[in-house]
Protein backbone atom coordinates (compact mmCIF):
# COMPACT_ATOMS: atom_id res chain seq x y z
CA UNK A 1 0.00 0.00 0.00
CA UNK A 2 0.63 3.52 -0.11
CA UNK A 3 2.58 3.49 3.43
CA UNK A 4 5.75 2.22 1.57
CA UNK A 5 5.83 5.45 -0.51
CA UNK A 6 5.84 7.58 2.72
CA UNK A 7 9.29 7.95 5.31
CA UNK A 8 8.34 9.55 8.39
CA UNK A 9 10.18 10.50 10.96
CA UNK A 10 9.36 10.08 14.71
CA UNK A 11 10.90 9.47 17.91
CA UNK A 12 12.72 7.03 19.76
CA UNK A 13 10.91 6.92 23.36
CA UNK A 14 12.90 6.57 26.87
CA UNK A 15 11.53 6.59 30.11
CA UNK A 16 11.79 9.19 32.70
CA UNK A 17 14.49 7.68 34.64
CA UNK A 18 16.82 7.90 31.39
CA UNK A 19 16.60 11.77 30.80
CA UNK A 20 20.17 12.56 31.82
CA UNK A 21 22.02 10.07 29.89
CA UNK A 22 20.69 11.79 26.50
CA UNK A 23 20.85 14.37 24.63
CA UNK A 24 18.18 17.34 25.10
CA UNK A 25 16.92 16.53 21.58
CA UNK A 26 17.46 13.11 18.88
CA UNK A 27 15.83 12.74 15.97
CA UNK A 28 15.46 9.31 14.80
CA UNK A 29 13.75 8.23 11.05
CA UNK A 30 11.63 5.66 11.05
CA UNK A 31 9.08 4.47 7.69
CA UNK A 32 6.44 2.07 7.50
CA UNK A 33 6.20 -0.93 8.28
CA UNK A 34 8.58 -0.75 11.10
CA UNK A 35 6.60 2.59 12.43
CA UNK A 36 3.70 0.17 12.63
CA UNK A 37 5.48 -2.60 14.58
CA UNK A 38 6.91 -0.21 16.86
CA UNK A 39 3.55 1.21 17.85
CA UNK A 40 2.23 -2.89 18.24
CA UNK A 41 5.08 -3.11 20.06
CA UNK A 42 4.10 -0.45 22.64
CA UNK A 43 0.55 -1.47 22.75
CA UNK A 44 1.28 -5.30 23.44
CA UNK A 45 4.23 -3.38 25.92
CA UNK A 46 1.30 -1.59 27.94
CA UNK A 47 -1.06 -4.82 27.63
CA UNK A 48 -3.93 -3.84 25.83
CA UNK A 49 -6.15 -4.44 22.78
CA UNK A 50 -6.33 -2.80 19.43
CA UNK A 51 -10.02 -1.92 20.47
CA UNK A 52 -8.54 -0.81 24.03
CA UNK A 53 -6.54 1.31 22.17
CA UNK A 54 -9.01 3.12 20.07
CA UNK A 55 -11.20 3.56 22.88
CA UNK A 56 -8.26 6.06 24.64
CA UNK A 57 -7.34 7.77 21.55
CA UNK A 58 -10.85 7.91 19.33
CA UNK A 59 -9.61 6.37 16.18
CA UNK A 60 -11.46 3.34 14.75
CA UNK A 61 -10.46 -0.32 14.68
CA UNK A 62 -9.32 -0.42 11.03
CA UNK A 63 -7.35 2.81 11.53
CA UNK A 64 -5.37 1.27 13.69
CA UNK A 65 -5.27 -2.48 12.10
CA UNK A 66 -3.82 -0.66 8.94
CA UNK A 67 -0.93 1.55 10.46
CA UNK A 68 0.23 -1.43 12.51
CA UNK A 69 0.09 -3.64 9.42
CA UNK A 70 2.12 -0.63 7.58
CA UNK A 71 -0.25 -0.50 5.11
CA UNK A 72 -0.48 3.55 5.39
CA UNK A 73 1.68 5.91 7.59
CA UNK A 74 -0.34 8.31 10.37
CA UNK A 75 -0.71 11.78 9.97
CA UNK A 76 1.62 13.58 13.16
CA UNK A 77 -1.80 14.03 14.95
CA UNK A 78 -2.93 10.82 14.87
CA UNK A 79 0.64 9.39 16.17
CA UNK A 80 0.00 12.17 18.79
CA UNK A 81 -3.36 10.55 19.87
CA UNK A 82 -1.93 7.39 19.67
CA UNK A 83 1.43 8.28 21.94
CA UNK A 84 -0.58 9.83 24.64
CA UNK A 85 -3.14 6.97 24.34
CA UNK A 86 -0.54 4.67 25.58
CA UNK A 87 1.07 7.06 27.70
CA UNK A 88 4.21 7.67 26.08
CA UNK A 89 5.52 11.79 26.31
CA UNK A 90 6.25 13.37 22.92
CA UNK A 91 6.20 16.86 21.64
CA UNK A 92 5.90 17.82 17.66
CA UNK A 93 8.54 19.81 16.78
CA UNK A 94 6.37 20.74 13.22
CA UNK A 95 3.55 18.93 11.59
CA UNK A 96 3.83 16.04 8.85
CA UNK A 97 3.54 18.44 5.88
CA UNK A 98 1.92 15.94 2.82
CA UNK A 99 2.35 16.34 -0.88
CA UNK A 100 1.09 14.91 -4.37
CA UNK A 101 3.78 12.10 -5.41
CA UNK A 102 3.81 11.25 -8.80
CA UNK A 103 3.42 7.73 -8.47
CA UNK A 104 3.21 6.06 -12.16
CA UNK A 105 0.67 3.70 -12.93
CA UNK A 106 1.62 0.37 -14.39
CA UNK A 107 1.13 0.62 -18.56
CA UNK A 108 -0.81 -3.24 -17.82
CA UNK A 109 -3.85 -1.53 -15.94
CA UNK A 110 -4.18 0.72 -18.99
CA UNK A 111 -4.42 -2.07 -21.37
CA UNK A 112 -6.44 -3.99 -19.48
CA UNK A 113 -9.06 -1.07 -19.65
CA UNK A 114 -8.87 -1.51 -23.42
CA UNK A 115 -8.31 -5.54 -22.89
CA UNK A 116 -12.17 -5.18 -21.42
CA UNK A 117 -13.38 -3.10 -24.61
CA UNK A 118 -12.44 -5.45 -27.32
CA UNK A 119 -13.28 -8.38 -25.00
CA UNK A 120 -17.31 -6.71 -23.90
CA UNK A 121 -17.89 -5.75 -27.33
CA UNK A 122 -16.30 -9.51 -29.17
CA UNK A 123 -18.44 -10.51 -26.65
CA UNK A 124 -21.98 -10.28 -27.80
CA UNK A 125 -21.16 -11.71 -31.16
CA UNK A 126 -19.35 -14.59 -29.78
CA UNK A 127 -22.27 -15.45 -27.75
CA UNK A 128 -24.93 -14.77 -30.33
CA UNK A 129 -22.82 -17.10 -33.00
CA UNK A 130 -21.79 -19.89 -30.66
CA UNK A 131 -25.53 -19.73 -29.60
CA UNK A 132 -26.53 -20.45 -33.08
CA UNK A 133 -23.88 -23.51 -33.28
CA UNK A 134 -25.32 -25.22 -30.01
CA UNK A 135 -28.56 -24.51 -31.73
CA UNK A 136 -28.02 -26.53 -34.73
CA UNK A 137 -27.67 -22.99 -37.02
CA UNK A 138 -24.58 -22.47 -38.83
CA UNK A 139 -24.79 -18.79 -40.32
CA UNK A 140 -20.69 -18.51 -39.97
CA UNK A 141 -17.83 -20.64 -40.05
CA UNK A 142 -16.00 -22.39 -37.05
CA UNK A 143 -12.94 -20.85 -37.90
CA UNK A 144 -14.49 -16.99 -37.64
CA UNK A 145 -15.97 -17.98 -34.70
CA UNK A 146 -12.90 -18.73 -32.92
CA UNK A 147 -11.58 -15.88 -34.38
CA UNK A 148 -13.88 -13.67 -32.76
CA UNK A 149 -13.16 -15.99 -29.64
CA UNK A 150 -9.75 -15.40 -29.68
CA UNK A 151 -10.39 -11.33 -29.27
CA UNK A 152 -12.98 -12.40 -26.58
CA UNK A 153 -10.47 -14.35 -24.56
CA UNK A 154 -7.70 -12.02 -24.94
CA UNK A 155 -9.31 -9.20 -23.73
CA UNK A 156 -10.54 -10.72 -20.87
CA UNK A 157 -7.51 -11.96 -19.89
CA UNK A 158 -5.64 -8.88 -20.00
CA UNK A 159 -8.58 -7.36 -18.12
CA UNK A 160 -7.82 -9.98 -15.27
CA UNK A 161 -4.22 -9.42 -15.41
CA UNK A 162 -4.84 -5.95 -15.03
CA UNK A 163 -6.54 -6.82 -11.84
CA UNK A 164 -3.70 -8.54 -10.23
CA UNK A 165 -1.09 -5.84 -11.22
CA UNK A 166 -3.77 -3.73 -9.50
CA UNK A 167 -3.76 -5.40 -6.31
CA UNK A 168 0.28 -4.52 -6.02
CA UNK A 169 -1.34 -1.19 -4.88
CA UNK A 170 -4.89 -2.41 -2.87
CA UNK A 171 -3.91 -6.37 -1.70
CA UNK A 172 -6.59 -8.69 -1.45
CA UNK A 173 -6.11 -12.10 -1.09
CA UNK A 174 -9.29 -13.53 -1.86
CA UNK A 175 -9.96 -11.47 -5.21
CA UNK A 176 -6.34 -12.33 -6.32
CA UNK A 177 -7.14 -16.31 -5.56
CA UNK A 178 -10.58 -15.83 -7.83
CA UNK A 179 -8.13 -13.71 -10.11
CA UNK A 180 -6.08 -16.62 -11.13
CA UNK A 181 -8.75 -19.39 -10.88
CA UNK A 182 -10.51 -16.76 -13.60
CA UNK A 183 -7.03 -16.56 -15.81
CA UNK A 184 -6.36 -20.69 -15.52
CA UNK A 185 -9.73 -21.71 -16.33
CA UNK A 186 -10.04 -18.92 -19.52
CA UNK A 187 -6.52 -20.61 -20.81
CA UNK A 188 -8.41 -23.93 -20.71
CA UNK A 189 -12.14 -23.06 -21.98
CA UNK A 190 -9.45 -21.47 -25.10
CA UNK A 191 -8.00 -24.92 -25.67
CA UNK A 192 -11.21 -26.43 -25.40
CA UNK A 193 -12.69 -23.93 -27.78
CA UNK A 194 -9.86 -24.75 -30.36
CA UNK A 195 -10.71 -28.60 -30.64
CA UNK A 196 -14.81 -28.49 -30.57
CA UNK A 197 -14.49 -25.51 -33.66
CA UNK A 198 -11.08 -26.65 -35.33
CA UNK A 199 -11.34 -30.55 -34.58
CA UNK A 200 -14.69 -31.75 -33.79
CA UNK A 201 -12.71 -33.70 -31.47
CA UNK A 202 -14.88 -32.20 -28.85
CA UNK A 203 -19.12 -31.97 -29.11
CA UNK A 204 -19.68 -28.31 -28.59
CA UNK A 205 -23.45 -29.31 -27.55
CA UNK A 206 -22.20 -31.49 -25.03
CA UNK A 207 -19.68 -28.96 -24.01
CA UNK A 208 -20.66 -25.92 -23.99
CA UNK A 209 -23.38 -26.19 -20.81
CA UNK A 210 -20.25 -27.43 -18.23
CA UNK A 211 -18.13 -24.87 -19.45
CA UNK A 212 -20.99 -21.96 -18.90
CA UNK A 213 -21.70 -23.69 -15.52
CA UNK A 214 -18.01 -23.52 -15.15
CA UNK A 215 -17.44 -20.42 -15.45
CA UNK A 216 -20.80 -18.85 -13.18
CA UNK A 217 -18.97 -20.38 -10.37
CA UNK A 218 -15.87 -18.95 -10.76
CA UNK A 219 -17.45 -15.54 -11.47
CA UNK A 220 -19.27 -15.89 -8.05
CA UNK A 221 -16.04 -16.42 -6.43
CA UNK A 222 -14.67 -13.66 -8.23
CA UNK A 223 -16.99 -11.42 -6.83
CA UNK A 224 -17.03 -12.16 -3.17
CA UNK A 225 -13.33 -11.24 -3.73
CA UNK A 226 -14.90 -7.52 -4.56
CA UNK A 227 -17.40 -7.47 -1.69
CA UNK A 228 -14.14 -8.05 0.11
CA UNK A 229 -12.98 -4.42 -0.59
CA UNK A 230 -16.07 -3.14 1.03
CA UNK A 231 -14.06 -1.99 3.78
CA UNK A 232 -12.35 0.32 1.68
CA UNK A 233 -14.18 1.52 -1.16
CA UNK A 234 -17.81 1.26 0.74
CA UNK A 235 -20.42 0.65 -1.63
CA UNK A 236 -19.16 1.01 -4.90
CA UNK A 237 -17.43 -2.46 -3.99
CA UNK A 238 -19.96 -3.81 -2.48
CA UNK A 239 -22.34 -3.29 -5.46
CA UNK A 240 -19.16 -4.48 -7.59
CA UNK A 241 -19.18 -8.23 -5.70
CA UNK A 242 -22.87 -8.20 -4.96
CA UNK A 243 -23.60 -8.33 -8.87
CA UNK A 244 -20.47 -10.54 -9.67
CA UNK A 245 -22.07 -12.82 -7.65
CA UNK A 246 -25.68 -12.62 -8.77
CA UNK A 247 -24.84 -13.11 -12.17
CA UNK A 248 -22.48 -15.98 -10.83
CA UNK A 249 -24.86 -17.87 -9.77
CA UNK A 250 -27.60 -16.99 -12.71
CA UNK A 251 -25.06 -18.64 -14.98
CA UNK A 252 -24.07 -21.30 -12.68
CA UNK A 253 -27.45 -22.29 -13.19
CA UNK A 254 -28.96 -23.86 -16.23
CA UNK A 255 -32.49 -22.37 -15.56
CA UNK A 256 -31.09 -18.85 -14.98
CA UNK A 257 -28.33 -18.68 -17.51
CA UNK A 258 -29.99 -16.28 -19.96
CA UNK A 259 -31.35 -14.65 -16.99
CA UNK A 260 -28.16 -13.91 -15.67
CA UNK A 261 -26.98 -11.61 -18.68
CA UNK A 262 -28.61 -8.88 -17.58
CA UNK A 263 -26.66 -8.63 -14.21
CA UNK A 264 -23.73 -10.29 -15.58
CA UNK A 265 -23.45 -6.93 -18.12
CA UNK A 266 -23.62 -4.85 -15.33
CA UNK A 267 -21.08 -6.52 -13.31
CA UNK A 268 -18.59 -6.29 -16.24
CA UNK A 269 -19.34 -2.71 -16.14
CA UNK A 270 -18.75 -1.94 -12.66
CA UNK A 271 -15.98 -3.90 -12.74
CA UNK A 272 -14.09 -1.77 -15.22
CA UNK A 273 -15.66 1.24 -13.62
CA UNK A 274 -13.54 0.30 -10.31
CA UNK A 275 -10.90 -0.06 -12.04
CA UNK A 276 -10.88 3.73 -13.63
CA UNK A 277 -12.01 4.74 -10.06
CA UNK A 278 -8.18 2.97 -8.49
CA UNK A 279 -6.41 4.38 -11.55
CA UNK A 280 -7.16 8.05 -10.30
CA UNK A 281 -6.51 6.90 -6.61
CA UNK A 282 -3.16 5.58 -7.41
CA UNK A 283 -2.70 8.59 -8.87
CA UNK A 284 -3.67 10.32 -5.60
CA UNK A 285 -1.50 9.14 -3.34
CA UNK A 286 0.26 11.24 -0.72
CA UNK A 287 3.47 11.22 1.09
CA UNK A 288 4.72 13.25 3.75
CA UNK A 289 7.49 15.90 3.27
CA UNK A 290 10.86 16.25 5.74
CA UNK A 291 8.87 17.85 8.65
CA UNK A 292 10.34 15.78 11.21
CA UNK A 293 8.47 14.29 14.96
CA UNK A 294 10.56 15.33 17.70
CA UNK A 295 11.09 13.63 21.36
CA UNK A 296 12.07 15.89 24.22
CA UNK A 297 14.20 13.82 26.13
Amino acid sequence: MSGQFRPIFVPMFLHSKQLAMVKPKTHITMKQPELGKKISEWRKAKGLTQEELVEKCNLNVRTIQRIEAGEVTPRSYTIKAIMEALGIEMEIESDVVFKKTEINVPLLIYLAVGGFLVYFFASFFEISYEYELVAGEKSIAPISLFLIKVLTYGGYLLFMFGWVKMLDFFPNRLLKIGLYIMIGANFVFLGLDALALLTNSIDLTEYYPVKVSAFGLMYAILGMGFIVYKKSWSNMALIVGVLTVISGVLIFSAIGAVLGLIPFTLAELAQVGLMIYLITKIGGKSSPDSSSLVSEF
